[in-house]
């Protein structure tokens, strides 16, 4: 260990500090109010997809309901949920409801802007703010109804609150005294912001994970291991905390992403440069900041016991890779990587960008900074009408087909329960002001057999397929049937609930009619 290197390290970092004047804090709230224009901007310029419309209707089910499809096969994400619940009191629109994630995308720029500064100084914390505000990665799931918003929040915070407490504890990354009440405030704000993360995705025990590996190399002189030792606490209180998610994970196994496909080395090139923010080009200029920011650490950047200097890009690499490495690896036996699970590794990757940039020359800083930011631009322009990672289906405009085209007497079945979801979702648009009414919401479209346990959605109607028996005793009374399918496989080779629902509508129904969307296809079946 070095301490006056370390001390001038300090000293340099807090006179950097003092020199943040009037024009440093302007620019800040300049970028920030860019990162809300540009979540905000267009935040319905794409159609709510099945798993939006599964967030909603899941926030919108009865309490007792709402419990029991958090216990049976939802507890992922389930803090996100509850949030959602309570932001649906105040509006319900589409723009309402994705607002959520976009204000929660826009505080993770102060949360971002703190880290960077914990790590290196003022300059740093500036340009990681300001990549974080145009990079298209992160303003994609800013619009969108799911939990990534929340979760890089809290895996911000949580690895915040571990660097505070840390250089509090620990003389060797000591930046300024520390009060035990502050300790005390920051050792409890960790394991918050931990346990919330992990309520909020499930892929949050990897960054718990990624700070039991740092926090393993940080030097532990005498009298400092008991201080330390701390940490242990916390994380046990941490898993004890989170224990009903990690029975839940024991109780349904890996059901749920069952659908992952083994990732190749192409896609882990294409989430870097989806990371990045959507081209090649500013992948490119990010890998290059990334070697230059690790280059001077050199060969100690893989010491056991580093200096802060060592231990802060220590810090950020295990954070940006180890999840990767980790999820690759055990998708050799189960698929269990999907990029957009790894979001919470973005903020340790534009910290170190930041890191590299923040090397060149002062003449040299504003151009490439503002090239950067044009391509982020760009791939916010992308994000506004498509997807990195997937095509969107149409199961909006395949429930308003339903809705413009039924007939009285007409039943419709889907071909797997979730399908419902989403139409329950639109039909809900339709219903307006009475969208909480289920009573109102039935009256519209065709009268559902399957799934159906009530007038409104219950837990029950998320999972389930329809049986031969049940189509053939349930709709003889009807004249015509619609059949929404949806994830059914490739039409030359269809699932078995599929070839089922082939054969046995033609029985009563030898007429058919279909119309092909986009992931979706409708089917409607009449006696002539």
């Amino acid at each position: 260990m070095q301490p006056t290197a370390l001390n001038e390290s300090t000293a340099t970092s807090q006179s950097q500090s003092r020199a943040a004047g009037w024009s440093h804090w302007v620019t800040l709230l300049v970028v920030l109010g860019t990162a809300m224009l540009v979540r905000f901007r267009c935040l319905t310029c794409k159609p709510f997809w099945f798993d939006e419309c599964f967030s909603v209707e899941v926030a919108r089910i009865g309490w007792r309901n709402f419990l029991r499809l958090m216990w049976w096969r939802e507890a992922n994400m389930s803090l996100y949920y509850f949030l959602l619940r309570v932001w649906l009191h105040f509006g319900q629109s589409p723009f309402f409801v994705r607002s959520l994630s976009a204000i929660i995308s826009a505080a993770t720029l102060p949360a971002l802007y703190w880290v960077a500064r914990r790590l290196f100084n003022h300059r740093v914390a500036l340009i990681a703010t300001a990549l974080f505000a145009v990079n298209a990665y992160s303003v994609r799931f800013a619009q969108e109804a799911r939990s990534y918003a929340l979760f890089m929040l809290l895996a911000t915070l949580s690895s915040g609150f571990l660097i505070a407490w840390l250089r509090d504890v620990s003389p060797d990354l000591r930046s300024q005294s520390a009060t035990s009440n502050s300790q005390a405030r920051r050792w409890a704000w960790y394991i918050l912001t931990s346990v919330l993360a992990v309520y909020a995705h499930l892929y949050a025990i990897l960054l718990i994970a990624c700070h039991w590996i740092v926090v393993s190399r940080i030097p532990r002189p005498e009298g400092v291991q008991g201080r330390l030792a701390n940490i242990r606490r916390a994380w046990k209180i941490i898993g004890l905390a989170v224990l009903p998610l990690l029975i839940f994970v024991a109780k349904t196994g890996a059901g749920p992403i069952h659908w992952i496909l083994r990732p190749g080395v192409h896609d882990l090139f294409e989430f870097f440069e989806h990371l990045a923010g959507g081209n090649w080009a500013i992948a490119l200029i990010y890998a290059a900041a990334l070697v230059a920011a690790l280059m001077p650490a050199e060969k100690r950047l893989w010491q056991r016991e580093p200096s802060w200097q060592v231990w802060r890009c220590q810090l950020l690499l295990i954070w940006l890779l180890f999840p990767v490495v980790l999820t690759v690896l055990l998708s050799f036996a189960r698929p269990v990587f999907l990029a957009r699970y790894m979001i919470f590794c973005l903020p340790a990757l534009l910290i170190l960008v930041a890191a590299g940039m923040a090397r060149l020359h002062r003449w040299l800083l504003p151009p490439a900074l503002a090239a950067v930011l044009l391509l982020g631009l760009q791939g916010i322009a992308f994000v506004y009408g498509h997807d990195f990672d997937n095509e969107r289906d149409a199961s909006g405009a395949a429930a308003n087909f339903i809705l413009d085209h039924t007939q009285p007497g007409d039943a419709i079945i889907f071909h797997i329960a979730e399908t419902r979801v989403s139409y329950e979702f639109f039909r809900s648009l339709r219903a307006g002001a009475n969208t909480a009414s289920p009573e109102f919401r039935s009256q519209l479209g065709p009268e559902i057999l399957f799934p159906h346990h009530g007038a409104g959605l219950d837990y029950r109607d998320f999972t389930g397929k329809p049986t031969p028996e049940f189509v053939r005793t349930t709709l003889r009374d009807h004249p015509r049937v619609w059949l929404m399918l949806m994830n059914n496989g490739p039409p030359e080779r269809p699932d078995p609930t599929t070839v089922m629902l082939t054969q046995v509508l033609p029985e009563s129904f030898p007429r058919v009619e279909r119309w092909q969307f986009p992931k979706v296809e409708l089917r409607l079946y009449s006696r002539r």
